[in-house]
């Protein structure tokens, strides 16, 4: 059996299984946990400047859950994906990698996150068996609760606190905060993503937000839950006291969520790509940098 990926073309196969190209959405807070862990020991004077192995350790940590908690998602859903046109041409179903090895795949990825974890403090190791929990359990959701979007909101929601922990070591509510941004946003433009499968996942008996409540409240719920990230995002810029750069991308991040749902309508379903991936692709990119900058100018 050949698992390992040994030319360009099977390379392209695993980033495409594992959809490498939406790490941007976690990513960015990610680096956002980090800078916020940094600057808290440099002003203890317990810290430098800048850790070039620690950042390095963070990001492979990043590319090692996420692609276990994709591939596994992959493998699980299979069958599923098989039967429903959206995703027919997926890898697996169309024959482009077989299940077993998506499965090695996920446990090669689990191995490095936990060994990278060990690398780099014992609080990021203890918590990494938590961390997988979360990501790989997500893909079982959908066939029990249709709170599926917050689970994997949470997942998501590990980037910045878990930076942060892998700086510090411990827990505090400032980067906490913006997981709670991250959490709430995730899950609402999740929502957003299931409705395209609201018919399939109803005939499948699969439970998502949009098949219990249909379209339009979907969107409702989807609405609420961007609010509450927009207001996380304030709570955290009113406990950082935040630079006036921040509240800047603040307000470029909470038009890109209303933009969105300006996107989608109950009757008219055909941007829902745009929406899912390029606007939430953008918010993410451009908050980061905006709260970066105003971290250092702090």
């Amino acid at each position: 059996m050949q698992t390992a990926v040994s030319h360009p073309g099977k390379v392209r196969r695993y980033l495409s299984l594992i959809k490498f190209s939406h790490t941007i959405f976690a990513l960015p807070f990610a680096f956002i946990g980090f800078t916020i862990g940094t600057l808290e020991l440099v002003r203890q004077g317990t810290g430098q400047v800048f850790q070039w192995p620690l950042l390095v350790k963070m990001l492979l940590c990043m590319v090692f859950a996420r692609s276990a908690a994709m591939a596994f998602n992959r493998y699980l859903d299979r069958r599923f994906d098989a039967l429903n046109p959206r995703t027919a041409m997926r890898e697996i179903p169309a024959g482009a990698i077989s299940p077993r090895s998506a499965l090695v795949f996920t446990i090669i990825n689990c191995l490095l996150f936990i060994a990278t974890t060990y690398t780099i403090n014992t609080a990021c190791f203890s918590l990494s068996f938590v961390a997988l929990f979360v990501v790989l359990f997500y893909s079982y959701t959908k066939r029990f609760t249709a709170l599926c979007h917050l689970v994997l909101g949470v997942g998501l929601s590990l980037s910045p606190i878990g930076a942060y922990l892998a700086v510090t070591g411990h827990f505090a509510l400032f980067p906490l905060l913006f997981s709670f941004a991250v959490l709430t946003w995730v899950a609402g433009f999740d929502i957003i993503y299931a409705l395209q499968d609201e018919e399939f996942d109803r005939s499948q008996k699969l439970h998502s937000i949009p098949a219990a409540l249909g379209v339009r409240n979907a969107l409702y719920v989807s609405s609420l839950l961007h609010v509450l990230s927009a207001a996380f995002v304030i709570w955290a810029g009113i406990e950082g006291s935040m630079h006036l750069i921040y509240w800047t991308g603040a307000a470029f991040y909470a038009a890109l969520l209303v933009y969105q749902h300006m996107l989608v309508k109950p009757n008219d379903l055909s941007k829902v790509g745009m929406a899912f991936a390029n606007t939430n692709g953008i918010a993410s990119v451009v908050f980061a940098v905006f709260t970066i900058a105003a971290l250092l100018l702090a």
